[in-house]
């Protein structure tokens, strides 16, 4: 197989990567295949975009693959309906359970209510409330418990056993897989020069798919997965030869904050991916961003996380053809103003400063004054009077203003230094 070592890039990678010849798959291209015969009726074909942006800020030709347009939002629908189509007259009857953070419970509510058969959801206490509601108005019954997924998991374990429904894996299923990997077969399809595929990591289940389908029809494509550094379980696990579950996860990308990979679909990444690389949740939160100004598209975290691995030079892709699916768009609406927000103050176009003030008539108003003839808008002026770090007769004001960018905001700090004032640039505490 080829190498497995973070940061390595695909020019590094040799054209046809040597596979392991004993390893044998658990999906063929041929069950890949079936399954999307039978999906057709049940999702949507979603676009597959060029990107003039990405590409050029890649020196690349990149492909996104809109999958946050498919049903309930994400690819999910793709491996929850076909698993809840292989299921007996009996199973259905008794229903289906499963856990997640939201998107694979939207995709077992559709797949469940399509095919009529009772279901139940086990969602995580923090999930975002847009996803909780959504699964209930597609007719799930659906229960809080627990702080993250891998707690929801185990609730709905121990509910199974005492209803008798059929659990459904969230990724960690051959069904769930295959599946899923019908979304390779979609990308290849449009764009079959394709060289690389950029691919977001939780579980493993998406990628799997994509691999198993991906290396059937083009063996020498490169496939790069991504996590998010507060949950890279994958990682951790290629880096130990062995599943390793996190002690804790925390990143803005709840669609793929997984304590431990799945135990079907480590080995198929071990033997199928070439690299999976690992990206921040500031990286995240810029791609998602670019994505909304550039694309004018709405996707959550775990979605972007492709787009970043491209945007933070994780991966030399220059002249390549590359697939990358967004793989979900249900951010919660309550988060999103803080989420673009934050965006916008990575991009240095919201931009804080702290200016001392000596106590007299007009200081503030000159202050304004000054950074309004930078044409620069300002959103919120703070002005405090009284602090036992400020000295006698001294006051300060904290004043955010809209930038255009990181140039702008050095002349704004040069303009009131010059002026006369004592400022510096607003930072987080640590």
């Amino acid at each position: 197989m080829a190498s497995l070592k973070k940061g390595v890039s695909p020019e590094a990678l040799p054209a046809e990567p040597a596979r392991a010849s004993s390893y044998q798959a658990p999906v063929t291209i041929a069950d890949i295949w079936q399954a999307q015969q039978y999906l057709k009726p049940f999702i949507e074909h979603t676009p597959l975009v060029h990107s003039r942006t990405l590409s050029e800020a890649t020196q690349a030709h990149v492909y996104l693959k809109f999958e946050q347009m498919q049903r309930g939002g994400s690819f999910k629908v793709r491996g929850a309906t076909y698993k809840l189509s292989r299921l007996t007259a009996e199973q259905r009857g008794a229903g289906v359970i499963t856990a997640s953070a939201g998107n694979h419970a939207q995709g077992v509510a559709i797949a469940a209510a399509q095919l009529h058969i009772p279901c139940t959801i086990v969602v995580p206490e923090n999930a975002p409330l847009t996803k909780v509601t959504a699964t209930q108005k597609l007719g799930a019954q659906v229960i809080l418990s627990g702080a993250t997924y891998d707690d929801a998991v185990q609730h709905a374990l121990k509910l199974q056993q005492e209803s008798g429904a059929t659990y459904v894996p969230a990724f960690d299923d051959i069904d769930i897989v295959t599946g899923q990997g019908t979304l390779g077969l979609e990308m290849l399809a449009e764009v079959p020069e394709a060289e690389v595929i950029v691919v977001p990591i939780g579980g493993g289940g998406l990628i799997s798919g994509i691999a198993l389908a991906a290396r059937a029809l083009k063996p020498s494509i490169t496939i790069i997965g991504v996590e998010a550094a507060g949950a890279a379980s994958m990682r951790a696990s290629l880096n130990a030869g062995t599943l390793q579950t996190l002690p804790a996860i925390t990143t803005i990308a709840d669609g793929i904050a997984i304590k431990q990979p799945g135990k079907i679909t480590f080995p198929i990444i071990q033997h199928l991916v070439d690299d999976v690389v690992v990206v921040n949740d500031e990286q995240i939160i810029d791609a998602a961003l670019l994505l909304m100004e550039q694309h004018k598209i709405l996707v959550e975290g775990a979605g972007a996380t492709g787009v970043a691995a491209l945007l933070n030079s994780s991966i030399a892709l220059k002249d390549k053809h590359v697939l990358v699916p967004l793989t979900g768009g249900n951010l919660d609406i309550n988060l999103l103003g803080r989420f673009t927000e934050h965006a916008l103050v990575n991009a240095s176009r919201y931009f804080a400063i702290h200016v001392s003030l000596a106590d007299r008539p007009g200081e503030l108003a000159h202050v304004l004054n000054i950074v309004a003839s930078m044409r620069v808008n300002i959103i919120d002026v703070h002005y405090q009077r009284v602090s036992s770090q400020m000295p006698f007769m001294q006051h300060e004001a904290m004043i955010t203003v809209e930038t255009r960018n990181r140039t702008q905001c050095e002349e704004l700090l040069q303009s009131l230094h010059a002026a006369g004032y004592i400022v510096e640039e607003a930072r987080a505490l640590h």
